[in-house]
């Protein structure tokens, strides 16, 4: 139990430093969820995980529009949770250039040059344990177009691994590896990674999509068994880029 806790507390809140914990178990019966996402419940194994407020919406209009609610996606759980208060501030700094851009995407935003950035956590009812970060965020559409041309390149270099380090809380990712995943945006990349901080680790998927000017970024893990391989379920990413599409 201490274990479980323990990542469910470190990997989503301290190395997805941009969410709360995620994989929340579904609203008790009778009662009615936000519409936009629940706050952030405890996941299992957690009892006693500190509340987080409901997010801030979004000045964009259009962005708030394509962040998911509660009911966009049967068998899930949306948190429209702010920022879990035990995760670091900022943008994670890299020990190798190459790979800042691999530190950034686990950052507040995918990358320094987003205008804005709505987030949300997603818990599987199907799947126990399986938890999902979901992100969009607004940008000129050449940066956002750079974001994805230096993901790529940073995949490449980056397999041995790296270090990223946030207001002096430092995370490892090994075992970077390119993984085939259909998402149908502009362009996508998507990789797989061991993630681990203070003794514990989880095998990460990321996939990172842009449509138009919009950036998608997508984090999985499970929390209840971490060293499970995991990937994005296929219907979370198709149905966020719907909902991209649709907001315009």
């Amino acid at each position: 139990m201490k274990a479980r806790a323990t990542m469910v507390a470190l990997v989503p809140c301290l190395l997805f430093a941009a969410v709360g914990c995620s994989g929340s178990p579904a609203p008790a019966a009778g009662r009615s969820p936000d519409p936009k996402g629940s706050a952030a419940a405890p996941a299992p194994g957690a009892s006693g995980a500190p509340a987080v407020s409901a997010a801030p919406k979004a000045k964009d209009a259009t962005l708030e529009a394509s962040a998911f609610r509660q009911g966009d996606l049967p068998g899930y759980q949306i948190s429209a949770q702010g920022k879990n208060p035990n995760a670091p501030d900022g943008q994670p700094q890299a020990d190798k250039k190459a790979c800042q851009p691999l530190a950034d995407v686990m950052g507040d935003k995918p990358d320094p040059a987003a205008h804005e950035t709505v987030n949300r956590g997603i818990g599987s009812q199907k799947e126990a344990g399986l938890a999902v970060s979901a992100s969009v965020s607004s940008y000129d559409e050449s940066d956002a177009k750079r974001v994805l041309s230096r993901l790529r390149e940073a995949v490449a270099a980056c397999g041995a691994g790296f270090t990223a380090t946030v207001q002096k809380q430092t995370g490892s990712y090994r075992d970077v590896k390119a993984t085939p995943y259909k998402a149908d945006g502009d362009e996508s990349v998507s990789w797989t990674t061991t993630a681990a901080a203070a003794g514990v680790s989880a095998q990460v998927h990321l996939v990172v999509v842009r449509e138009g000017d919009r950036v998608v970024r997508l984090m999985a893990l499970n929390v209840a068994s971490a060293d499970k391989k995991v990937l994005v379920p296929q219907e979370v990413s198709d149905k966020q880029l719907e909902k991209v599409r649709k907001a315009g």
